[in-house]
């Protein structure tokens, strides 16, 4: 396949995630207030979109609690900063087993199964411009821990993305979650123009070689956007394989990658003005949030219109 670099990229901002990076990191955002200055600090450093969590404040442990994400969303809006707001709609479909002799019941402490309404509740009071569907299920790092998106839940949340008219970012960990992600688009689920998130390196996932990277990038359809993203020290890597090599778009941020570089704790804005140099050096120009609704049709909210 010969290259063909995307010189116009635009790059994604992942704020905080849901993972356990909370205590790892003093620059991973836990209060609403604290994730709306980290997102819009990226964006003023040149992110066009952010995709945000919500975490609990006092813990910073990961929730899905509407009030929060409102709080957050608000405070975006809110501020001076133009930049494309982009949620998560992946709380809610974690299943942990018991151990491995006795797998039921259910670990309940730990397990968070929510039905579809429920997971898009905070989607249909916030209308961000796109939200995230995790497009299968799919073992993590974790012993017992399952990701579960069957797909009579994925269908049920995409249709709502759709007739929310927010633009669904089908988040694909392996090939299997890109072939059900054409299903969706054949199914009239998930309308043009369609947009995937590539997640490499994420334990049992897809692995972040290039071979595979470039296997589902030549698996994804020609009129499709996409952007990739790989984790921890393989992140930034990842910035230019995915615009130069592959044709497509970034993600960086703490989600991901809490690191600058060996040694060096880094904030959401150090992360995407790093990408943003990487990009600059290969000639390319970063799109603005204009450009990027624009070219995936999106509908700008603003305080008064929710």
């Amino acid at each position: 396949m010969p290259l063909t670099p995307n010189l116009n990229p635009f790059i994604t901002c992942a704020v905080t995630g849901s993972g356990a990076s909370q205590d790892r990191s003093p620059h991973v955002p836990r209060s609403p207030k604290e994730i709306a200055k980290s997102a819009i600090d990226a964006a003023k450093a040149g992110a066009a979109v952010v995709h945000c969590h919500v975490r609990e404040p006092d813990t910073g442990a990961p929730c899905r609690r509407p009030e929060l994400f409102r709080e957050l969303v608000d405070r975006i809006r809110d501020s001076d900063t133009d930049v494309v707001i982009n949620l998560t709609a992946g709380m809610g479909g974690d299943i942990v087993f018991g151990d491995v002799e006795s797998p039921l019941p259910l670990n309940a402490a730990a397990t968070d199964m929510a039905g579809a309404t429920e997971r898009m509740l905070h989607v249909k009071e916030c209308l961000p411009e796109i939200c995230t569907l995790d497009c299968g299920t799919m073992n993590f790092a974790e012993a017992d821990y399952v990701m579960t998106n069957t797909p009579g839940m994925l269908r049920a949340m995409g249709k709502m993305m759709t007739d929310l008219g927010v633009r669904a970012e089908i988040e694909v960990f392996e090939t299997g979650h890109l072939w059900f992600a054409k299903q969706l688009v054949d199914e009239g689920i998930i309308e043009n123009p369609v947009m995937i998130q590539m997640c490499m390196g994420i334990p049992w996932g897809a692995p972040n070689d290039l071979n595979t990277f470039m296997s589902m990038v030549n698996n994804t359809p020609s009129d499709w956007t996409f952007s990739a993203f790989s984790i921890g020290r393989h992140q930034m890597p990842f910035v230019a394989a995915a615009a130069a090599l592959a044709g497509g778009n970034i993600r960086v941020g703490l989600e991901d990658n809490i690191w600058l570089k060996k040694g060096e704790l880094a904030t959401n804005a150090q992360l995407v003005e790093k990408a943003d140099t990487i990009l600059s050096n290969l000639g390319a120009t970063l799109m603005t949030p204009a450009e990027v609704r624009e070219k995936l049709d999106l509908k700008k909210r603003t305080p008064q219109s929710v």
